[in-house]
């Protein structure tokens, strides 16, 4: 399993199998409660939790499956590193507003 992660893995594909457990383990959990409204919310986090996380899988599949698990590595740092670097600009902007 770890050759597979270090042959295979990319950045996108390790986060979203981290996500799909984390989601999995929250459905669960609600959905093994005692009102309706947690078997509820159980299911609404499946459908726009999950359906989500297994297109990007499917995407990042492919895409390794086309171009190398080097190059899409090499793209999704750069998407990661983008999406950070907004983030802490977001967080700056958040607090010189107030």
């Amino acid at each position: 399993m770890i050759k597979f992660f270090k042959a295979k893995g990319t950045l996108f594909f390790i986060l979203g199998i981290l996500g799909f457990i984390g989601i999995v383990a929250t459905v669960i959990v609600l959905a093994t409660g005692h009102s309706a409204p947690d078997k509820l919310m159980a299911m609404y986090i499946a459908m726009f939790g999950l359906i989500p996380i297994l297109l990007l899988l499917g995407i990042d599949r492919i895409c390794v499956w086309k171009f190398g698990v080097a190059k899409v590595n090499k793209a999704e740092q750069y998407i990661f590193s983008i999406l950070i670097l907004l983030f802490v600009l977001n967080w700056i902007r958040l607090q010189l507003q107030s």
